[in-house]
């Protein structure tokens, strides 16, 4: 799986006219997922994203990570991350899981991360989002499982 974090003082997501999710300070994810993938990659992802030591400690260095700061977590599916882009001019898809195995792995994602995690918010599979985000840096890391 991969997850691009992102490091923020706040974000959220919109569907049409409706606010679905907003978080303070914390870290944005959006979500790709690949045909090889399984819920052991999700559970890997998961605690990486929540043991990653990207907040400044007292000392302005990278030592700290989510729960330490108690952040909030925004998990947003995003099935393009996943694209094959070495050629060509259009992004090619043939990379990225279907459907149904997205949802489901960004499912026990999720629900993974309720159970460990303070503040979960979510995106919704499927939908055509609009994601607002203060970038904190910026500070913007690819993670892989």
């Amino acid at each position: 799986m991969i997850g691009l974090l992102q490091r923020v003082l706040g974000a959220s997501v919109d569907i049409d006219a409706e606010r679905v999710a907003s978080i303070g300070a914390g870290l944005l994810v959006l979500v790709g997922v690949r045909p090889t993938d399984d819920e052991a990659s999700a559970l890997r992802l998961l605690d990486r994203l929540l043991q990653y030591r990207v907040f400044a400690d007292e000392h302005g260095k990278m030592n700290l990570n989510l729960g330490q700061i108690q952040g909030d977590l925004l998990l947003v599916p995003q099935f393009t991350l996943a694209a094959e882009t070495n050629k060509g001019l259009r992004p090619g898809f043939s990379t990225a899981a279907p459907p149904d195995q997205g949802r489901k792995l960004f499912d026990i994602l999720v629900l993974a991360a309720r159970a460990r995690h303070g503040c979960v918010e979510t995106g919704r599979f499927g939908a055509h989002m609009r994601v607002a985000l203060i970038n904190d840096g910026p500070v913007t890391l690819w993670l892989e499982s």
